[in-house]
């Protein structure tokens, strides 16, 4: 009853258009007064307990280091990479937002993140290239949750929380899915680009140049790679590895590039902590929740249903998917991890599906659910950005969309995709 209760409530206040944070804790206040059993100053416990867990320091940390990564030389040097690398090819122009969405997703973090900073720079510039605004909206907002899954991944970090799987292990596994999608999202480039007669630029660059800008590159694009290596060898933990990449971020910033003042380490400070602070409060809401189902047994009595009713693990997993897909629409995706977790993780349990793949097949999911309408935040964000329409953009989505769903297919029932 609790459970019903809360989300019913939960569906009413997001109609409402409150936000999701407060949704949670208002719904999961109003399930625990629907019944005589629970003092409702379970929810204010559930909240702060939340905000007391160690590894959540790393959200924090690696949002810093994000922002005095690519808030000065060092996220132009990396733009101007990617767009001399890919400027011979066809669809090179906006072939260049899918690989800066692969470097800067080892930096960020974030896919809202990733589309807000590479779309305002490389959406106006695609344009004057002669790319129509909806293409380059709609490739912005689809290779922009490239970035969930390329390590350091936020919402990693958070399904780890909620079931139990080492950071490492996720980090790791989210690598070649990563790189596939950012290849298959290449290919739709040059396909429509080479379907539509779009131009290639005739300028070329001299390898010693573009040697030139890699040097310049290294030590930002070594991040990713000394975050693997330090949690895969035990070096240090997820929150000391966040702690290290800001300082790896201030020596950067400091002596390599030279261009940290007081002013930008401020912003940058500020704006990590905002982000920080909007992801806190759907997570400290998500515990509220997580306690009501943990209470009422919902994640146990679903499980128990669906093994006395569903015998293919073939048929659950696409049922699964079914619904995060449906979740994904108008949730964003730190909520959706955090509310579907502790219902799904029993259940890949039963059924023999390992976390790790069920972690990814969460992110890869709920990821597609930002770039899908009616509320799909990255394409919200590239839609502005480019001045496109949403209906506009939204039909030039169904390539990167199919090549999506063809990539949680197979990370789905593919083993061997989570290499980790």
């Amino acid at each position: 009853m609790m459970t019903l209760v809360m989300i019913v409530a939960f569906c009413v206040l997001m109609m409402l258009a409150v936000p999701v944070g407060y949704a949670l804790i208002i719904s999961a206040g109003l399930a625990i007064l629907s019944t005589d059993h629970v003092p409702l100053s379970i929810v204010a416990q559930q909240v702060y307990d939340q905000t007391q867990s160690f590894p959540m320091l790393a959200l924090p940390f690696f949002m810093l280091a994000g922002t005095l990564m690519l808030g000065g030389k060092l996220g132009q040097q990396l733009l101007e990479l990617a767009s001399k690398a890919l400027q011979r090819w066809r669809g090179g122009a906006l072939s260049t937002t899918v690989l800066s969405s692969v470097v800067f997703g080892g930096v960020s973090g974030s896919a809202v993140a990733n589309a807000s900073a590479l779309g305002s720079v490389l959406i106006p510039w695609q344009k004057r290239h002669g790319y129509p605004a909806p293409l380059c909206a709609a490739n912005n907002a689809t290779s922009a949750v490239i970035d969930v899954l390329i390590p350091p991944s936020i919402p990693m970090i958070l399904y780890s929380l909620v079931s139990g799987v080492s950071i490492a292990n996720l980090f790791i596994a989210g690598i070649l899915p990563g790189l596939l999608m950012a290849a298959s999202f290449v290919f739709v480039c040059w396909a429509i680009s080479v379907r539509r007669g779009y131009p290639v630029a005739k300028e070329r660059v001299r390898k010693r140049e573009l040697a030139m800008m890699a040097g310049k590159s290294l030590p930002a694009l070594l991040l990713p790679v000394l975050i693997i290596l330090g949690l895969r060898f035990g070096f240090a933990t997820p929150t000391e590895v966040a702690v290290l990449s800001v300082v790896y971020s201030l020596v950067l910033s400091l002596g390599f590039y030279r261009d940290l003042t007081v002013r930008r380490f401020c912003d940058n400070v500020i704006e990590a902590g905002v982000a920080t602070g909007v992801v806190m409060l759907v997570i400290m809401g998500s515990a509220a929740v997580g306690w009501v189902l943990t209470f009422d047994q919902t994640p146990q009595m679903v499980a128990r249903w669906v093994a006395e009713n569903m015998s293919n693990p073939i048929v659950i997993i696409l049922m699964m998917n079914l619904l995060m897909l449906i979740v994904g629409m108008p949730l964003d995706l730190p909520p959706a991890i955090l509310l579907l977790g502790p219902i799904f993780v029993p259940l890949a349990d039963v059924i023999g599906l390992d976390r790790v793949q069920l972690g990814l097949m969460m992110v890869i999911n709920l990821g597609i659910g930002l770039y899908t309408p009616p509320i799909g935040t990255t394409l919200f964000i590239s839609s502005s950005i480019a001045k496109a329409s949403m209906g506009a953009t939204t039909r030039e989505l169904w390539p990167f969309f199919v090549m999506a769903m063809l990539l949680l297919l197979a990370v789905s029932y593919i083993p061997a995709l989570t290499l980790y």
